[in-house]
């Protein structure tokens, strides 16, 4: 699921910073099959107006240009407009989602791109597979008990040299969402995180932090933009 535009408007009020091992992943999964068409179509556009979101991944292009190339997993792909955009600088990009709804809406939208369904807790990709990986705000639904273990399958897929990208949500709050894009239900803990503890536990799973960027700090949901890669 990708998109800085995920508001907390709707959200119910603070509620606890994890979940059940599974529990989650299954209301995250539902959620998302629920809204996919409605998603899509609020973040079709979304790109053309984030200068900033469009400089970082044409970095991160360039990043994977140099590196090599190579296939590169955008990972929580949601509808698939990131994939779709790095393929047009160039990158052999291939998208993956937890929600079977969401992916299929990804194949419909682009289909000569490749989209499969997949967690990013169990990522089914052979170790150093992968030139790039991207995951643009789909880390919004994962709980801090999990993102080391995450952090780890991006570790593990990476080429060395291999760079990676994260976009999420900045600030240090979770709130449950229960309904969104075009009303319909949701399950779902939305976290925001600083830079700094993201980074922590990127340098925990053995990436080297190369920058990061704040967006939108005047706004109602400040952005971040990480940059890493994978040593050796």
């Amino acid at each position: 699921m990708t998109g800085a535009e995920t508001p907390l408007a709707d959200a119910d009020p603070p509620g606890p910073r994890g979940s059940t091992a599974d529990g989650w992943l299954a209301d995250t999964r539902t959620s998302y099959d629920t809204v996919a068409e409605s998603y899509a179509h609020r973040l079709r556009d979304a790109l053309a107006t984030e200068p900033y979101l469009r400089a970082a991944l044409a970095l991160f292009a360039d990043l994977v240009h140099t590196a090599g190339g190579g296939p590169v997993a955008d990972v929580g792909c949601g509808p698939g407009h990131v994939t779709a955009h790095l393929h047009e600088l160039g990158v052999d990009a291939f998208g993956i989602d937890l929600s079977p709804a969401m992916v299929d809406v990804a194949q419909r939208a682009h289909p000569g791109l490749r989209f499969e369904v997949g967690s990013m807790t169990d990522l089914d990709l052979a170790d150093a597979s992968v030139a790039g990986l991207l995951a643009f705000w789909s880390l919004t639904h994962v709980p801090d008990d999990a993102v080391p273990t995450v952090f780890g399958h991006f570790r593990r897929v990476l080429r060395p040299g291999g760079p990676l990208l994260l976009g999420f949500h900045a600030g240090d709050e979770s709130r449950l969402k229960t309904q969104g894009y075009g009303g319909h239900p949701m399950n779902v803990y939305v976290h925001r995180r600083q830079p700094d503890r993201v980074a922590a536990w990127l340098r925990g799973a053995g990436l080297t932090v190369r920058a990061h960027l704040l967006t939108d700090l005047d706004g109602d949901v400040p952005g971040a933009l990480l940059f890493a890669y994978r040593r050796s």
